[in-house]
């Protein structure tokens, strides 16, 4: 160790253990003033210690904890507090609870959620938010951010000019919800229901049917979503179900935008009676920022702020991330348009998280020893590589012109406005990142460079500099062209107009691999898909990998694929549309299913008929594949409760029509779980990873198959592994139908394994349970 390094860490350490040390947010038991307070008495339950503390609040003090930034109680020696965190791939400065500096000047940055989706790998996303709550705990202990992180984002990736679909886990509800519940356990350590501890508390956004920012006029302020019955229990509600019924979030984020008419931060449909009551929500909702302004200010769904005030705490919104609910509520009362009961109710939601946060039991707690050791560790930092590694996507490779090799290779051009990309690779909600590694240092690694941008940023707006790209290829034994987007086409308020590479990058790539001697190989930064069916049909463009945003490692992981160091296993989270899909729908249009009277194309894999670019869950490995069905059920037998629970879509009902159908709640779900066991083998010379895909289409549905589960597997060249797939009929099988009502249709259920093997299972009514 260098007396320099040394010397830093002393600094570090000096630091962290001095001055930079969060004093106890509230119960310090140095304050003899609070020592003897119920809500101070840890050995109490939670939901006692928060009425004890309720009840000693003024109404003004309570008005002034509806907010993120929450004013102290100082008599009561409790901090103030900003709610405001963010961590969508790693503890961000997105939100006012967070700075970076000092003895945390940066922390570990994954990638971008829709390449960490592209992994298939719960268990990764569960490590990943373990080690991002561990470095959030650490930077809260140090006076550097909150314990409430806003994050993850679980809307469907519904349309592909999205800006935000980058922050999401793509187009299907299974796999979105999956990522849910694997994200916010790894973030919450297990918190689940009760009373039970939080490492910290995350939250599930934006509820729903939030998918449109800033598009042909429409903005996400003013845009009123109009969802049937059946696209918002079958889609766009299924992941923050999960979230709550299985995650255990901590809370849940309404969204700008109206569904049918209502603001999502004002409708008690939405909030009350399905968050609260049906889901059984343990935490507080809170408002997307400036929410409760914005239904007053801009949509003007209430004519006097006080309304609107009184319309939010009513229909179940706890707290407010902007300054409305503080200025508004006082008055809102005073008119007796809210009580001061129901500010208690959400103060309770909210207060009890931070009980369980352990903010109100004083220094103490099983996470007081984090600290700057435990952020951007050389654990955390390598998982950021692997998770990079195990979302990129290989799109094509002809003749298996990958990987590279270094003794073929021992010069490559490294091309292209994303060629030397660092804070791009990051994407949006990032923080500051321990470190880069750009694509061209990780490719730096393998063989000797030579550099071209080839365009003046992604926009690419002129040809200037491809002579010298083309120069570069020429003299290379193989190209790589780093091409894409950045968030200058894709972001926040920011919805592209088109699924084309910006500017002149097509003319580009084409004319380098024109010129090019070695092998060409595209790789594509974006979240949202791209079309480029010129390079997929290019037979100069040998290879195609999607990198996603693969962030701080990224460059690294680029090039550990490109030379084989790494086996490429990702699969596509969303379909690859061509342009003209988007020529012909609006952004506006929230139906999922296609019209074909109205010329409607559908959307997503699931009611999507049209041609694609690359469809949902293509991928390629470097090793080869087979599967084998070893076991899964012929029969399943339905009980029912009631003979008159069996339903028909004809005219006449009969236990044994085929179109017959069980609600799910007029069933015994418990009794209905199906497993299936499939032999994975590597067939090729190169240990790999693949990802087992189930899909299953119901009878007599004309809708495509949909996923209803997956599981990841590495196996090494020449092995077998098996496969234990477990699903639920109710959770996974149901169908929803148009008044939003989940059935289990009688008849033969197809099952698809991936691409190559088929199964059916048909499910009967059983009719000794059935009661009369």
């Amino acid at each position: 160790m260098s007396q320099r390094y040394f010397i830093l860490i002393v600094v570090l350490v000096f630091a962290y253990s001095g001055e930079s040390r969060r004093q106890p947010f509230a119960c310090d038991p140095a304050n003899a003033g609070t020592q003897n307070l119920r809500f101070c008495k840890i050995s109490l339950p939670i939901h006692v210690r928060v009425q004890d503390l309720i009840g000693r609040l003024t109404l003004q003090e309570k008005i002034r904890l509806l907010v993120n930034n929450a004013a102290p109680v100082e008599r009561l020696g409790v901090s103030g507090y900003e709610w405001w965190s963010e961590a969508l791939h790693g503890v961000s400065n997105t939100g006012y609870g967070v700075k970076f500096g000092g003895a945390f000047p940066g922390a570990t940055s994954f990638p971008q959620v829709i390449t960490t989706a592209a992994s298939f790998n719960a268990s990764l996303w569960e490590e990943i938010g373990r080690v991002v709550s561990e470095e959030g705990r650490a930077m809260y202990n140090g006076g550097a951010a909150g314990l409430t992180f806003w994050s993850p984002n679980v809307n469907i990736l519904r349309d592909p000019r999205w800006g935000r679909g980058q922050e999401t886990p793509g187009e299907d509800p299974h796999l979105v919800a999956q990522y849910a519940v694997s994200y916010v356990k790894g973030l919450q350590g297990g918190g689940g229901s009760g009373n039970t501890r939080l490492k910290v508390a995350a939250c599930c956004k934006h509820y729903t049917a939030y998918d449109l920012d800033d598009w042909n006029g429409n903005d996400r302020y003013h845009f009123n979503a109009k969802v049937s019955m059946q696209d918002l229990e079958d889609t766009y509600n299924v992941p923050f179900k999960a979230c709550v019924v299985e995650g255990n979030v901590a809370s849940v984020m309404c969204s700008y935008n109206q569904i049918n008419g209502r603001p999502s931060c004002a409708d008690s449909t939405l909030l009350r009676d399905t968050i609260r009551s049906q889901w059984h929500l343990n935490g507080y909702i809170v408002s997307d920022c400036d929410s409760v302004g914005v239904l007053f200010e801009k949509q003007h769904y209430t004519r006097y702020p006080e309304d609107a005030a009184a319309a939010t705490i009513k229909a179940g919104l706890d707290l407010d991330c902007g300054p409305f609910l503080a200025i508004h509520t006082d008055e809102a009362v005073r008119t007796g348009k809210v009580s001061e009961l129901e500010i208690n109710n959400a103060l309770a939601n909210t207060i009890a998280v931070q009980m369980r946060l352990g903010m109100f039991d004083g220094p103490n707690g099983p996470y007081a020893n984090l600290g700057p050791k435990d952020v951007c560790s050389p654990a955390h930092q390598q998982l950021a590589l692997q998770a990079a590694r195990e979302g990129i996507v290989l799109l094509k490779n002809i003749g298996q012109a990958l990987p590279l090799s270094t003794q073929r290779h021992r010069t490559v051009a490294v091309i292209g406005p994303n060629s030397d990309a660092t804070v791009t690779m990051i994407g949006n909600y990032a923080g500051v990142p321990c470190r880069y590694i750009s694509p061209l240092q990780g490719v730096s690694r393998y063989a000797r460079t030579v550099h071209q941008q080839g365009c003046m940023g992604v926009a690419c707006p002129g040809i200037q500099k491809f002579g010298l790209a083309e120069v570069a290829a020429r003299h290379a034994d193989a190209t790589v062209l780093v091409m894409g987007l950045d968030q200058s086409i894709e972001a926040e308020a920011k919805d592209r107009v088109s699924l084309l590479l910006p500017g002149h990058q097509q003319d580009l790539i084409s004319r380098v691999a024109m010129a090019s001697k070695g092998p060409v190989v595209l790789v594509l930064m974006s979240g949202g898909p791209i079309d480029v069916t010129f390079a997929k049909n290019d037979p100069r463009v040998s290879a195609i990998l999607w990198v996603g945003y693969p962030g701080q490692a990224g460059g690294a992981a680029i090039a550990d694929v490109l030379f084989g160091a790494a086996n490429p296993g990702g699969k596509l989270p969303m379909t690859w549309y061509p342009q003209d899909y988007v020529a012909k729908v609006s952004m506006a249009n929230m139906d999922m299913r296609a019209n074909p009277t109205k010329g409607y194309p559908g959307r997503t894999y699931r009611f999507y008929k049209g041609p694609t670019v690359f469809p949902f869950g293509a991928g390629f490995s470097y090793t080869r594949f087979s599967q084998h069905l070893v076991s899964a059920p012929i029969t399943v037998s339905v009980p029912t409760l009631h003979f008159h629970d069996l339903v028909s879509n004809n005219t006449t009902t009969s236990l044994m029509k085929k179109n017959a159908a069980v609600r799910t709640i007029h069933t015994n779900c418990e009794s209905l779980d199906i497993d299936m066991h499939i032999d994975v083998k590597n067939i090729g010379d190169m240990d790999g990873t693949h990802t087992v895909l189930i899909f299953s289409t119901p009878p007599d549905h004309t809708e495509t198959k949909q996923l209803v589960a997956f599981e990841k597997v590495h196996v090494v060249s020449g092995a077998k592994q098996r496969v234990k797939i477990n699903m639920n009929a109710c959770k996974h099988l149901s169908v929803a139908d148009e008044y939003g009502v989940r059935r289990i249709y009688m008849g033969e259920h197809k099952i698809h394994v991936g691409d190559d093997l088929k199964h059916s299972i048909t499910f009967q009514p059983s009719l000794e349970e059935i009661k009369v």
